[in-house]
């Protein structure tokens, strides 16, 4: 394979490209593609880097599907912040008649939803949704708060584009902490300084920024507003493909929405505070890519030792 660099701003091309060479496979739908060996070797082994620099904070490792219960998604008030983005299940529970007709509906590839009913189901829209309501489960929390290791897991944001690193499905690296504020704040803090440093090591022009969530609509504008004034979120962005650099890693601090919405006490019965650092795993594989070519196995042995070479 020959090396290649896109020009920032061409994200069409650097798509097509990613294609070509086997890395990302066509679908039929924009944001959604099947990954190639050498695409998910990347992807794995940044996630690997991240589990070696995490480990001394000693986090529990819980592992989930990329499904939720419905009411939980309800109780954290994401509907009305992102229902842009949210993606739900539904299912088919009609007559003999009625499933003949959705066939007939779907093989003309007409709406076929009239038959489809919403189940207690939804898509997980971030990999730290389903930890609350398991640490609610066990409250209070321990003296110091915990640590929960979320994993590299599947989620989904209804956003189709043309730009190969605008996902709808993809992995996020999802570590979150809970307990008393100050060391919230610090652990949150400290991780956006430690992410840029693990981008920069893998050659990746890294910085963070204060940042904001794609909330819905005129209340969200005021939301971005207020989350940008107090700093609850950081973003470490590098260049791919788009004319900006993109978001490749996030730094929230959640204060006491998700206590408050699951119930989470501290040891001594206040509510607890939460923040999560979540890495864009398909992200940096994209990065990594672009900085240093499309073939992995010719990049530079500094990098290759950092990712391939412990």
């Amino acid at each position: 394979m020959a090396r290649f660099r896109p020009a920032i701003g061409d994200e069409s091309q650097f798509l097509e490209q990613l294609f070509d060479h086997g890395l990302l496979l066509r679908t039929g739908a924009p944001g959604v593609y099947g990954r190639g060996p050498l695409f998910e070797d990347v992807r794995e082994r940044f996630d690997t880097l991240v589990t070696r620099v995490a480990a001394p904070d000693k986090a529990e490792s819980l592992r989930f599907p990329p499904l939720l219960s419905r009411r939980h998604l309800e109780s954290t008030g994401y509907l009305a912040s992102f229902p842009h983005l949210a993606g739900t299940i539904f299912e088919f529970e009609g007559s003999e008649r009625e499933a003949a007709e959705q066939a007939e509906r779907a093989a003309l590839h007409e709406d076929w939803s009239a038959s489809q009913t919403m189940t207690d189901l939804v898509l997980v829209p971030a990999a730290c949704y389903p930890v609350y309501p398991v640490i609610a489960a066990r409250a209070p929390l321990p003296a110091g708060g915990t640590t929960i290791d979320a994993g590299g897991a599947y989620v989904f944001r209804r956003e189709p584009s043309g730009d190969p690193a605008r996902l709808q499905m993809f992995h996020q690296r999802e570590i979150v902490r809970i307990g008393e504020p100050a060391s919230v704040a610090a652990w949150r803090d400290a991780w956006r300084d430690r992410a840029v440093e693990i981008l920069q090591r893998v050659g990746l022009e890294a910085e963070f920024d204060v940042a904001t969530d794609p909330f819905f609509g005129r209340s969200g504008r005021m939301l971005a507003a207020s989350q940008r004034a107090q700093e609850l979120k950081f973003e470490v962005r590098i260049p791919i493909a788009s004319p900006e650099p993109t978001a490749v890693a996030s730094f929230n601090y959640h204060q006491e929405h998700f206590a408050q919405s699951f119930g989470i006490k501290l040891a001594d019965g206040g509510v607890a505070h939460s923040a999560c650092l979540g890495f864009g795993l398909e992200r940096i594989a994209l990065g990594l890519l672009r900085r240093h070519g499309l073939d992995p196995r010719r990049w530079s042995g500094a990098v290759r030792d950092e990712l391939w070479g412990r």
